[in-house]
């Protein structure tokens, strides 16, 4: 099974969640050759609830995860922590809702969670927990408490952070950093457009029907992870397109606004 475990379904956190859009990247993550993915969207999106609610219409969910036309979509979301830095949670619906819900208070910045709260919070559930490119240089993980960073599963290795500071530099980085602290590497493409899908993935050893046998595989080291040779090319497409359709979106606002 081919995995991505770092996504977005938005094009930014102040863009509302379009079902065009979001058909858009399934048939593009699938066309990439992918069987599932994480959807990790930022817990402090623009109506962060909307999204689950639209998946609930679109597609069939048995418990673990959405049937999105062939293409397993596990349940997840991306939050932001006092310390600075990102951390990935993805679980069954309930649980995932169930965490948001205590985040309500902890969305705007200057007063995120604080990062051994949010580990507190989340070990009430069954979650997989994964540092979010530890070693981004805005959103660093590594100086953290090392006490608190053995408590997540794995760390990701990031399409956005190899294609920015060049793949075998994060690979230096991430591999020696989470092998000190006895935990696993897994791949994220980060994407928020279809363009990088299939930059990175995680080939399993087999399909995985359960976020408990996603994290058992993981934790077992049954799976690769696949980096493609054109991931500069996908992610600088990705990057450009992105710019020019947030670009498109203000003028059309502003449009709106004249008019």
């Amino acid at each position: 099974m081919r995995i991505d475990l770092h996504t977005h379904g938005k094009l930014s956190k102040n863009s509302d969640f379009s079902v065009d859009y979001f058909t858009e990247m399934v048939t593009e993550a699938k066309s990439s050759g992918l069987d599932a993915l994480a959807l990790t969207e930022h817990f402090n999106t623009r109506n962060f609830y909307d999204v689950y609610e639209t998946l609930d219409r679109l597609y069939p969910y048995n418990g673990e995860y959405y049937d999105a036309d062939g293409l397993r979509i596990f349940p997840g979301m991306e939050v932001d922590i006092y310390e600075t830095g990102h951390i990935l949670l993805i679980g069954q619906k309930e649980h995932i809702l169930a965490v948001r819900a205590g985040l309500e208070n902890y969305t705007a910045k200057g007063s995120f969670i604080p990062f051994a709260n949010l580990l507190d919070l989340a070990e009430a559930w069954p979650l997989l927990k994964i540092g979010a490119h530890p070693f981004r240089e805005s959103t660093p993980l590594y100086p953290l408490d090392r006490s608190l960073l053995e408590r997540l599963d794995a760390f990701d290795l990031n399409a956005k952070d190899m294609y920015q500071y060049g793949i075998e530099t994060c690979r230096s980085q991430v591999e020696p950093f989470a092998q000190a602290l006895g935990k696993p590497v897994t791949a994220g493409s980060d994407t928020h457009q279809c363009l990088q899908y299939g930059s990175v993935y995680n080939a399993m050893a087999r399909p995985c029907a359960s976020v408990a046998e996603l994290k058992e595989q993981i934790l077992n080291g049954a799976y690769t992870i696949e980096i493609s040779s054109d991931l500069p090319l996908r992610v600088k497409a990705s990057v450009m397109l992105k710019k020019v359709m947030k670009r498109l979106a203000k003028l059309e606002g502003t449009r709106l606004q004249k008019v």
